[in-house]
């Protein structure tokens, strides 16, 4: 942290607590560290299945829409050529 600016999570973190805040700014080391290093794993871990579920359901819809198009397609050139 330097003196030339504050950060908005620097602000975010001292508005939740203020003496959390000063422990960090003077180096203390947190006794929870290895459980909130746990916590953040699971979070990113869970983003990530966040991520891979949101691909699945796009990669869904386009194959549907493409099915959709390509069956109309079909119905066209029946009708057409009879």
């Amino acid at each position: 942290m330097t003196d030339e600016y504050i950060s908005a999570s620097e602000i975010g973190n001292y508005l939740y607590c203020q003496r959390a805040w000063w422990y960090r700014l003077h180096g203390a080391v947190n006794s929870q560290q290895q459980v909130m290093d746990a916590g953040t794993a699971a979070h990113e871990q869970l983003a990530q299945e966040v991520k891979s579920i949101a691909f699945g359901a796009r990669l869904a819809r386009n194959l549907m829409i493409a099915g959709m198009i390509l069956l109309a397609l079909v119905i066209l050139f029946r009708l057409l050529l009879g």
